[in-house]
């Protein structure tokens, strides 16, 4: 089969030596040598600072609620948070997880990200924070979430989960909103085999979190507050530093594999607008076909030849009951149900390629 994506796997000798290495030191985690060299590194090639790994991206989103205030469990009123249905459910099932009721607010036509307008006439006097998405990597409108969020106190945080290495007018994309998080699952273009980070604005939420994803623990007989277990390990760490040194390969692939599909499917497919001042990261290739019967049939005739694409993000999560199911958001669910997503990744072959847009022709054009 060819799947819709597939972990990049390094140099395995360079890994080797990274874990000869935890072999000789015996510590495997809590903030352990290769932990603090991924961070270091992290921090430089992202350019950002205030970078805290974590053992997951959805621990990520939860430690930001809890270090920003967003899911404070003492308050009289339930908290609401503002996010976006088309998204991975993690955005939204995080919040619900810590006690926050996500409310949701539709999404631009054209970026797929969390529309500025819907988000204010969203807001309630219960609302504590915006939780916008950068959908495959593309650029919320950063300075109207902003303004939106100084003008009735709310915090922002990002799921950046998609957003690895963009930039943004020339700057990390990860530098907007008070905190934004990163997965580093196995099939993320950066990975750790399963992790995260968070990216947070102020130092000062950064030393919060430190505390919270290792049992609120600040000192061998000091526990100053409710914490859980969310550190990163040496394991984890060390394969994110393997990936790292070769991440440009990696990038120069996927770029090629994307033109290659922009150039060559047809015409009638609407892609994802993408601001002018974007640095991409071409982590997915998503379409959106004419019909909700296309990407269906495309998407069917595709596994049967082997070939694994997905409707990504199906369905729009207004429409989830256990998310606490809400009116519908037409854009978010009219994008959701004509969306596909083809395969790539850096090892994917051009043959192969070949055989998925001939494919996707032959069903479109027939």
């Amino acid at each position: 089969m060819i799947p819709v994506t597939k972990p990049y796997l390094p140099n395995r000798d360079k890994l080797k030596a990274y874990i000869d290495g935890i072999y000789d030191r015996q510590w495997l985690t809590n903030n352990g040598q290769l932990v603090q060299e991924l961070t270091q590194r992290l921090e430089a090639y992202l350019g950002v600072e205030n970078l805290l790994l974590v053992s997951n991206g959805t621990l990520a989103l939860q430690i930001a609620y809890r270090a920003l205030g967003v899911s404070d469990a003492d308050r009289n009123q339930k908290p609401e948070a503002i996010t976006t249905p088309f998204s991975f459910v993690a955005t939204a099932s995080s919040l619900k997880w810590e006690g926050v009721q996500p409310i949701f607010a539709d999404i631009d036509p054209n970026t797929w990200c969390l529309a500025p307008d819907n988000i204010e006439a969203a807001i309630t006097p219960n609302t504590r924070a915006i939780v916008p998405v950068h959908v495959f990597g593309n650029a919320c409108n950063v300075e109207a979430i902003g303004e939106i969020a100084q003008k009735h106190n709310l915090k922002v945080i990002y799921d950046a989960s998609h957003a690895f290495g963009v930039t943004y007018n020339g700057e990390s994309l990860l530098k907007h909103g008070d905190a934004a998080t990163l997965s580093f699952h196995a099939t993320k273009l950066f990975h750790t085999g399963e992790g995260g980070a968070i990216i947070f604005k102020r130092k000062e939420d950064l030393e919060r979190a430190k505390k919270m994803i290792n049992f609120g623990i600040a000192g061998p007989e000091s526990i100053e507050e409710l914490g859980i277990n969310a550190k990163m390990n040496e394991l984890q760490a060390a394969m994110g530093l393997c990936v790292l040194d070769e991440m440009q390969e990696n990038l120069q692939v996927r770029e090629q594999l994307w033109q290659r599909y922009q150039q060559a499917l047809p015409v009638n497919l609407q892609l994802q607008a993408r601001h002018e001042a974007l640095g991409y990261n071409y982590a997915y290739f998503p379409a959106v076909f004419e019909s909700e019967e296309q990407p269906v049939r495309v998407a069917a005739t595709l596994r049967e030849n082997g070939v694994l694409a997905r409707r990504y993000f199906y369905p729009s999560l207004e429409s989830v009951e256990c998310l606490g199911a809400q009116a519908a958001q037409p854009v978010s669910q009219d994008i959701a149900s004509r969306i596909l997503c083809l395969p790539i990744y850096a090892d994917l072959s051009p043959d192969s390629q070949n055989i998925i847009m001939e494919i996707m022709k032959e069903v479109i054009d027939g």
